[in-house]
């Protein structure tokens, strides 16, 4: 497909996961694309300490190129709101896939329960992973796999590290959501059980002028379920947000 010039995608993926999931989203873009590893993921050496959300985005901002789209899927949408707020020189649109907001109580402790249990029992961790993000879709079974084997291979330390960042950093950014400036779309599945609706309407009502969109019979796992739709409303929202820029 040919790709239209101008400020490029930039796509950040989650946690356990690398930059080969955005694949079938870059096919659909209509301009180039460039999705990146995070800290301790896919090509990046494995975290070897505690580490915060400020530190993963610092990283990410430094292998970013110097304008983008900038689209982060749950993890790296946590990551991707951070830089839109502390860095917005670097960044033109913001859209976040399946990205929890401001947990409530009750979101908290069912999110930190799961990083107790990654960090006693790895195996367990990544089937229940697979269960929650595929079952009672149509992905076929070699994807999900593929997406196993990604799981599977993380170092586990590294892995509680990032996980531990993604279980906590909503309430480090979530008092600071009213600041970001750029424009925004919050785009979640109707069945994600852990980055749910609510949360994507509690982000957009937070982030000024932000634009929310709920795809329906979709799971967490938006990017790899719905990969055309959601390149498709990237697509447009772009292209909106210049259109208004024009």
């Amino acid at each position: 497909m040919s790709h239209m010039p101008g400020t490029p995608v930039a796509l950040l993926h989650g946690v356990g996961l690398d930059s080969t999931m955005w694949g079938p989203v870059r096919d659909t873009l209509k301009r180039d694309s460039v999705a990146l590893d995070l800290p301790g993921h896919g090509r990046q050496p494995a975290l070897d300490r505690e580490t915060s959300l400020a530190e993963l985005a610092t990283d990410v901002l430094e292998r970013l190129p110097g304008k983008s789209h900038l689209v982060g899927f749950s993890l790296g949408a946590l990551i991707a709101q951070y830089i839109a707020r502390f860095h917005p020189e670097r960044v033109e649109t913001l859209t976040c896939v399946s990205s929890v907001c401001r947990r409530t109580d009750a979101e908290s402790r069912a999110v930190l329960a799961r990083l107790a249990s990654a960090e006693k029992d790895f195996e367990a961790t990544v089937q229940a992973s697979i269960d929650r993000w595929y079952t009672g879709t149509s992905v076929p079974g070699d994807v999900v796999e593929a997406t196993r084997r990604t799981l599977a291979a993380n170092d586990v330390g590294s892995f509680v590290h990032a996980y531990r960042v993604f279980a906590t950093g909503d309430a480090v950014i979530g008092p600071e959501l009213g600041n970001i400036a750029v424009p925004t779309l919050a785009v979640t599945g109707e069945l994600d059980p852990g980055s749910t609706p609510d949360m994507t309407r509690r982000l957009a009502e937070a982030v000024p002028g932000a634009k929310s969109l709920i795809v329906p019979g979709a799971r967490h796992m938006l990017p790899v379920q719905d990969a055309d739709v959601l390149a498709g409303a990237i697509n447009d929202f772009i292209q909106e947000s210049e259109g208004e820029r024009a």
